[in-house]
């Protein structure tokens, strides 16, 4: 514990990922109908936005929003952080525990929420001026989108920079909720304690974490290429792995009768 009252934070080796990777596999073995569960119920949410979008000549909001997805997605995982710290306590998880966790409701939570949601429609922003720097055209049909995008210089320019722009944005966000998220759950702290926590793991493991960032980007981008049914089995694969990924970077606050004894 430092002197700011900020919990320790743990160093791990570059393979940590693979491990809470493991670790989420095995939990998901454990309970695997709600947690699939929580998974179909985001995926079919996922297919039907985008399918609305496509059918009012969005196809570009597809995209955006699908490549956003990240900025949001450690907030939906929430029932999956109480499933995995209830796997850790020897109970069983149900779907009905998982979509209402009754400690995140909560005011630090909502905070954090909001400043998620305002980040993720900065983004959409910020992929609308990039689409409209790049081309006088309006591209309504996915179809056309994605010729304009693979097939011309224009649009690789402006895969490059959306990718720069939006990997940055990513990171950031990254690095402020990998370890708020379920902190916020399981200890009941202020946000800016956990936030704050969360950026010292990121800045003690950086290869680590880099890793888990583009492994958590890689599982996500290839769910959306499925149509999102890949993210029925990945989306609880990576939220309880995120679980084992805060539990093996942050220490155990210390017992009251330890904080005690060492007051004296």
């Amino acid at each position: 514990m430092s002197s700011l009252g900020l919990p320790a934070v743990n160093a791990v080796g570059i393979g940590a990922p693979f491990r809470w990777l493991a670790g989420g596999w095995a939990d998901l073995q454990k309970a695997p109908w709600p947690c699939l569960a929580y998974g179909l119920a985001l995926a079919a949410a996922s297919l039907a936005g985008s399918a609305l979008f496509v059918a009012f000549n969005g196809a570009f909001w597809v995209l955006a929003l699908s490549c956003g997805f990240v900025f949001i997605a450690p907030m939906l995982a929430m029932g999956l952080y109480e499933a995995g710290r209830l796997i850790e306590r020897g109970e069983r998880p149900t779907l009905a525990r998982m979509l209402f966790v009754r400690e995140a409701v909560r005011q630090d939570v909502v905070y954090l929420g909001l400043a998620l949601l305002m980040i993720y429609l900065l983004w959409g922003r910020v992929a609308q001026v990039v689409y409209g720097l790049s081309t006088y055209s309006f591209h309504d049909t996915v179809e056309g989108f994605v010729r304009f995008a693979l097939t011309t210089a224009e649009g690789h320019n402006m895969l490059a920079t959306g990718t720069i722009i939006g990997g940055a944005m990513a990171f950031f966000t990254y690095s402020l909720v990998v370890v708020t998220a379920p902190m916020l759950l399981d200890r009941g702290t202020n946000v800016w304690m956990a936030v704050a926590t969360s950026f010292r793991a990121v800045a003690k493991n950086p290869g680590a974490m880099l890793l888990w960032a583009a492994l958590i980007v890689a599982f996500l981008l290839a769910s959306a290429a499925t149509a999102f049914v890949g993210l029925i089995v990945v989306f609880p694969w990576l939220g309880l792995a995120s679980w084992r990924a805060y539990r093996d970077l942050v220490a155990e606050a210390p017992a009251r009768a330890e904080i005690g004894l060492s007051a004296t």
